[in-house]
């Protein structure tokens, strides 16, 4: 749910540098990987993995990550999740005027290769990746989450920021799952990923989330702190709230809490700040169905579906432009009008942002018999651009900065 466009898995052995096993191709999980190639990926004991959306550099086999090169003390693989916000100064400073090519448009092959210099104080002999890991992180403030993977060890990194969300999950015994004897349970190894709800699946407990600014080190044993490099003083967290709105599951636990609760609470709000007259409260699925569960309980009306998801169409916001989205939406919803044919209908839906999704949904409802549909909305108006992972690129785009937003209703129908 975190990228649809392409993905990769990079394999190690632990015994060398130089056999890393790739396997990269553009399309969902279940198109790129096979039976055939993940066999040929199985015989390693670590690795990295990465699926993209895309907002720096095109959606294009090149930009698949993770990124793999070549360095004076064997290969390196990093996967990236945000962007660069100083990444063409970067280009030009670091890069381009040192003579090294990139082969892609991506930013995140720019942190590969920043990585893969040395820096001044280091030994030739014996590779400092602190070094390298922080003085990346002194060239760029934000934003990223970081995996890079040498020999046998896998680093963790997120920026001082904490823009982009990361956690550490402890692989055990199946008996184990559940938490139960969490402390005494045998470590089997350790994962890192962008949300926890991945673990689960995988047969790993939730551990802890990687700090903001923090260096860790992963072994197939051990998971260690080797640095916090602080922000500048006075400059608070700046995790994305978007992650909390839209992008992240529902099961996943960020800063403490569930991601499904902070929507619950914030339709509960709603409730408070917005309450309408009408007969039933629904939702826009699915990131909004938490939000409109809260909406109705604080103003006492039933919940009820009234539209249908079409499970096998994509997340429309994360398509990489704007037609794409326009067509995902219009096969992405079917209509239950038995349940709320000639009823006033509150809808909740968890943001908007281009205006791309509610109108057409508006004007499904009222074919279908609606007698009244009233919008609201879980998140505030998004009126700014995003350049640290999100993709939302001009302030033109945003239906808050557009005239039709102060007679809004009107607009989306």
């Amino acid at each position: 749910h975190r990228g649809q466009e392409s993905g990769g898995i990079v394999t190690s052995d632990g015994d060398s540098a130089q056999t890393f096993k790739v396997h990269k191709g553009m399309g969902l999980i279940n198109h790129v990987f096979s039976e055939d190639n993940l066999k040929k990926l199985y015989v390693s004991n670590l690795g990295i993995g990465h699926t993209r959306y895309s907002t720096s550099g095109i959606s294009e086999l090149e930009n698949c990550q993770p990124f793999v090169v070549e360095t004076l003390h064997g290969k390196i693989a990093v996967a990236h999740n945000g962007e660069l916000i100083n990444a063409k100064q970067l280009r030009r400073k670091k890069l381009m005027r040192h003579g090294v090519g990139l082969s892609t448009s991506s930013d995140s092959e720019l942190i590969t290769q920043l990585l893969a210099f040395t820096p001044p104080l280091e030994n030739d002999d014996t590779p400092d990746w602190v070094a390298r890991i922080k003085n990346l992180m002194n060239e760029t403030p934000t934003s990223y989450s970081l995996l890079m993977m040498h020999k046998d060890i896998i680093y963790a990194v997120r920026d001082p920021y904490g823009n982009r969300p990361l956690c550490i999950g402890r692989l055990v015994s199946v008996g184990n799952m559940t938490g139960k004897g969490k402390k005494n349970s045998e470590t089997e190894g350790w994962v890192v990923s962008s949300e926890s709800c991945s673990f689960l699946s995988i047969g790993a407990q939730y551990y802890r989330e990687v700090l903001p600014g923090e260096i860790v080190k992963i072994s197939r044993y051990d998971v260690q702190t080797l640095e916090i490099v602080p922000r500048p003083e006075g400059d608070p967290p700046a995790f994305c709230i978007f992650e909390y709105v839209y992008f992240a599951r529902p099961d996943s636990i960020f800063e403490g809490q569930m991601v499904y609760s902070v929507r619950r609470r914030c339709g509960q709000q709603l409730a408070i700040e917005a309450p309408v007259e009408a007969d039933l409260v629904s939702t826009v699925p699915e990131s909004a169905t938490p939000a409109a569960l809260g909406y109705a309980q604080k103003c006492g009306l039933p919940y009820v579906e009234v539209l249908c998801k079409n499970r096998y169409v994509g997340r429309t916001f994360i398509q990489p432009n704007m037609r794409l989205r326009q067509l995902g939406v219009a096969k992405k919803f079917g209509v239950l009008s038995d349940n709320f044919k000639g009823k006033r209908v509150v809808l909740i839906d968890d943001s908007i942002v281009r205006g791309n999704t509610i109108s057409p949904i508006i004007k499904l409802l009222r074919e279908s018999g609606a007698k009244e549909v009233h919008i609201r909305v879980a998140s505030p108006p998004i009126r700014f651009p995003c350049y640290m992972g999100i993709n939302i690129p001009t302030k033109e785009e945003l239906i808050a900065n557009r005239p039709e937003f102060h007679d809004l209703a009107k607009y989306i129908g």
